[in-house]
């Protein structure tokens, strides 16, 4: 068994256009006792809005102007590749010769990219121009090299008339903002220009501090045992002298530390040939006395603090171990330390 609702009478108002389209409605629909609701199509007569003709002659008015100024580039590289090529071969001269025409052509597409702020598109505006005279006269030039001056005085013309089409275009579709709107958005825009500047800047020094200390020279004193051979061996010479290079650059650093500046560096070693050479390091260097200034809490303090007070989820102990020593702590460090306490504990 099944039931249909009744379909209403669409009424449709005298004197306006409509459309016929489809649309879609939920309707109950009975099968066996059951109800739903099912989607079904059906057709609705949509008003069809009045033309807007003031869209309709604005766009035919941007596609005049830009016709206008194709029109002026291509007779503008015609004549000027015509002359340059006098003097040069002729797929060199042309090319050439789109440097004058592109040149006020991409002057006043900056104009309208910063038609917001009148202080930048005063720049664009100069220099094009400026750049619109030059390819005028050169235009010229070419008429009265070819004893058709009047020739090239129109067809320096059309340039002109092409870029002032393009400029009435412009500064009609352009909607000028209150000052203090003006200044809200510059006052943004510098502060968003500022974060990106500064993020771009943070990346380049985090870039040359980690070649310095790849890159640095490393200690000239070679390591005397036997052992000490045997455990620097273990490690490629571009980790060895990465630590060197920081025992050299940080005196008193923790072992920890030099594990975080390799990861820092992106580098690939033996945690345990690490240590063992960093013992063997201060075993013969005697023991260095901690500067005061210095923090008296290093990674694994941080760790063992963490697991001490029952905190088992590497999310809380990456995140406490960044809110002590800051969010440059790479967290393959802590995890790696997170690991090593937690399974020492569980053997202790």
């Amino acid at each position: 068994m099944s039931t249909e609702p009744a379909a209403t009478e669409q009424q449709l108002l005298p004197g306006v256009k409509y459309r016929p389209t489809i649309r879609q409605r939920l309707v109950p629909h009975t099968v066996d006792g059951k109800t739903r609701m099912v989607e079904e199509d059906y057709e609705a007569m949509v008003p069809v809005p009045p033309r807007d003709w003031d869209q309709a002659v604005t766009t035919a008015v941007t596609i005049a102007a830009a016709l206008l100024v194709a029109v002026a580039v291509v007779w503008s590289v015609a004549s000027i590749g015509d002359l340059l090529a006098r003097a040069v071969v002729a797929p060199i001269a042309y090319l050439a010769a789109t440097a004058f025409a592109l040149a006020w052509v991409t002057c006043m597409a900056l104009e309208w990219l910063a038609r917001y702020d009148a202080a930048r598109a005063a720049g664009p505006r100069t220099v094009g121009n400026w750049a619109l005279a030059a390819d005028m006269a050169i235009v010229a030039a070419h008429g009265w090299v070819e004893e058709a001056l009047y020739v090239g005085l129109a067809g320096a013309a059309v340039s002109a008339v092409g870029k002032s089409m393009w400029s009435t275009v412009m500064r009609h579709q352009s909607r000028p903002l209150p000052v203090r709107t003006q200044k809200w958005l510059q006052d943004e825009e510098a502060e968003i220009a500022a974060r990106l500047a500064l993020g771009a800047r943070t990346r380049h020094l985090a870039r040359i501090e980690g070649q310095a200390a790849l890159y640095a020279p490393a200690p000239a004193a070679t390591l005397p045992q036997d052992t000490d051979r045997d455990t620097a061996g273990q490690l490629s010479p571009t980790v060895l002298s990465a630590v060197r290079a920081v025992l050299a650059t940080l005196p008193g650093v923790s072992h920890d530390d030099v594990l975080a500046h390799l990861d820092q560096l992106g580098l690939d070693y033996e945690e345990a040939a690490v240590l063992a050479v960093l013992d063997n390091e201060d075993s013969r260097s005697g023991p260095v006395p901690t500067p005061i200034t210095r923090s008296t809490q290093t990674f694994t303090d941080s760790v063992r603090t963490a697991l001490a007070s029952g905190v088992r989820d590497k999310d809380q102990v990456v995140s406490y171990v960044r809110t002590i020593h800051g969010q440059g702590v790479p967290k393959a460090t802590i995890v790696r330390l997170f690991n090593r306490e937690l399974k020492q504990g569980q053997t202790a």
